[in-house]
């Protein structure tokens, strides 16, 4: 195996700094950590309305199961008209990774 191995100095502006993948993706994390997302949210962050939302992801049986807090998920379905829906914001952003195939199928 050939190897090469170069002395180089980058500067690195005064307002910026150099973190692992690992440590960013932690901040990512702890940004999310005790914030809950309204439904206005989640359309941001997924970029699609309320009414695919729910068609796709939040009224399906096979979603609904892990995501309603009823059975012990991270979504307050509203119950009655007037009230609003709630998402755990750390766990919904999770979810929607782990679950972009289906959601997108």
């Amino acid at each position: 195996m050939q190897q090469l191995n170069v002395n180089l100095t980058i500067p690195i502006p005064g307002d910026s700094v150099l973190i692992s993948k690992i440590e960013l993706e932690e901040l990512k994390k702890q940004e999310l950590k005790g914030v809950y997302w309204t439904m206005k949210d989640l359309e941001k962050r997924t970029g699609k309305k309320h009414e695919w939302i729910k068609e796709r992801i939040l009224y399906p049986s096979k979603f609904r199961m892990i995501l309603d807090v009823e059975n012990g998920g991270f979504v307050y379905y509203p119950k009655s008209k007037g009230q609003t829906w709630s998402f755990q914001a750390i766990k919904m952003a999770e979810f929607l990774d782990k679950h972009f195939n289906q959601i997108f199928r």
